[in-house]
């Protein structure tokens, strides 16, 4: 009963262990353009292993560009920001889908790299405009 007393009725969580305010699309947008470079690097390698291990390193950096992107989404952005850009929802949706398994973390395509990084883009301008603001 102490226990359930005691315990927590709210979790938070932020992208780091303290709630520390620090948000920027540039995490997202750096890990894009590594998957952007392993992509390219591919293409121009024929070596069976170095292809096995770019397509890890892409898959996991892609990985992590849906995160930093949730984070933003999630945590950064806020019902005013959404209701100033309503297209804001449906770029985060597009963004992510396109570091998932239809886009880089599917595909070795630089093209679909280049993709996510304009929408990466898209996002980091409205993002800036809200710190203006």
């Amino acid at each position: 009963m102490l226990s359930r007393i005691l315990s927590p009725r709210l979790e938070a969580t932020a992208h780091c262990d303290l709630p520390c305010g620090v948000y920027d699309p540039a995490q997202a947008r750096i890990e894009a353009e590594s998957v952007k470079a392993v992509q390219e690097k591919y293409q121009a390698n024929e070596d069976p292993e170095f292809r096995t291990r770019a397509i890890l390193i892409a898959e996991q950096r892609s990985e992590l560009v849906k995160h930093h992107l949730w984070v933003l989404w999630t945590d950064y952005f806020k019902p005013p920001h959404f209701e100033k850009y309503p297209q804001l929802h449906e770029l985060i949706n597009k963004a992510t889908k396109a570091a998932g398994a239809s886009g880089t973390k599917g595909s070795m395509d630089p093209a679909k790299g280049q993709e996510l990084l304009d929408y990466i883009a898209e996002i980091d301008k409205i993002f800036w405009e809200t710190k203006q603001g």
